[in-house]
């Protein structure tokens, strides 16, 4: 029998990417089938046991980190790395988890991976980055928004319902050149949910590469309104994380940054001045809001919060009625669906086609395509037919 290779990891690593999962040393060694003690050596300075090299492999697994990592000198230092617009009662939240780091990561990789391949395709900028400023009214930004989308009436009428509205409102994102990224899990592990008590999404703008990420633990009835207000935060060159409290309307949003792109988002799904000449003055509340939500095509909850942010509802009308609109679509409470619809939505649709075309072409190989997938190398050409069809590469 071959002598078992042992992996020269660093203690100081294994012990940060122990705590950093919150994970004790007996559960590392149950999982593994060794003892404590023997993981609480690999930890130790002065110990001389090591594990071995597939020991490391599953400790990784484990620990939810690429395997480099526990060969890096020194625990890497992971921030987001983005304005952090997340507040509570007007503080910064601080220490990110480890399931927002990785999705932002993930995000991040898919990200300078496209970046490269409109480089190679000679792809020009973006125009619409970075076109408006805070300074900007928020109606001339949701005018060039709807205009660049195409958010129109015609689109709201070819759209039989609100959940047919996010749909095309994702595919014409896509359609600009944005990257939209949506789940609820990190990187498809139903193992690690994602906390919509931490954020709702984020925006990495960039000329070439634009992304849009929407945490869709969220109630899906906000999902509409957060790629709305992401896309704010593209159209005024803001990169952040944001965890808007749909509670309150914009003049009370902490962040200067979002209380811009909340009004922006607002105006792009429910444009103010048609909203209120459509409010019916003698209709109820219910009413009115079941109407307007039907003609723009956006759940009540949206419909609500815009008749509270235009003032036409008093603050003890919109509570009366948040919980039960809200309640339109709870939480899921898994990633149950359709393999690929889930995938093509946790990977954007047209990330993953550029990628699959590319490696069809031969210039990305299966393993690294799988790679920036999250899935396995013999699933790659069954994605492609689900994508473009069997007969199409």
């Amino acid at each position: 029998m071959p002598p078992r290779t042992h992996a020269l990891i660093t203690r100081s690593v294994l012990r940060w990417a122990r705590e950093r999962r919150n994970i004790s040393e007996d559960t590392v060694a149950r999982r593994l089938r060794t003892s404590s003690e023997k993981v609480r050596a690999w930890e130790t300075d002065d110990s001389t046991e090591r594990p071995t090299l597939r020991q490391a492999q599953s400790i990784a697994g484990i620990l939810n980190i690429p395997l480099g990592y526990l060969f890096l000198s020194d625990p890497p230092s992971l921030t987001t790395e983005l304005p952090d617009l997340r507040t509570v009662s007007g503080e910064s939240i601080q220490n990110p988890s480890p399931e927002l780091l990785d999705q932002l990561y993930d995000v991040r990789r898919k990200q300078a991976w496209f970046q490269e391949f409109q480089v190679d395709q000679g792809a020009a900028p973006l125009p619409f980055i970075g076109r408006f400023g805070l300074s900007d009214e928020p109606d001339a930004i949701a005018r060039d928004i709807c205009e660049v989308i195409g958010i129109d009436d015609e689109m709201r009428s070819q759209a039989s319902s609100w959940e047919a509205f996010l749909t095309s409102f994702v595919r014409k994102a896509e359609a600009a050149g944005i990257l939209v990224f949506r789940s609820g899990v990190v990187v498809g592990n139903t193992h690690r949910p994602l906390s919509v008590d931490e954020f709702r999404g984020f925006a990495l703008s960039d000329g070439l590469a634009p992304a849009i990420f929407v945490n869709t633990k969220d109630y899906k009835v906000a999902q509409t309104f957060t790629l709305a207000h992401e896309l704010a935060h593209l159209w005024i060159d803001k990169s952040g994380i944001s965890n808007l409290d749909y509670a309150v309307g914009p003049e009370r949003q902490v962040n200067q940054i979002d209380r811009l792109c909340d009004r922006v988002a607002a105006q792009v799904l429910v444009p103010r001045e048609d909203f209120l000449g459509r409010w019916a003055r003698l209709a109820t509340t219910a009413q009115n809001v079941q109407t307007l939500a039907r003609h723009y095509r956006v759940s009540r909850f949206v419909a609500l919060r815009r008749a509270y942010e235009a003032d036409v509802i008093t603050e003890a009308e919109f509570f009366d009625l948040y919980d039960e609109y809200t309640g339109d679509s709870h939480p899921p409470s898994g990633e149950g669906g359709d393999f690929y619809n889930l995938f093509f939505a946790r990977n954007s649709t047209a990330f993953t086609s550029a990628l699959l075309t590319a490696t069809a072409e031969g210039q990305v190989s299966r393993l690294n395509s799988a790679r920036l997938l999250n899935i396995r190398v013999d699933t790659i050409e069954r994605a492609r037919r689900e994508l473009f069809g069997a007969g199409n590469t």
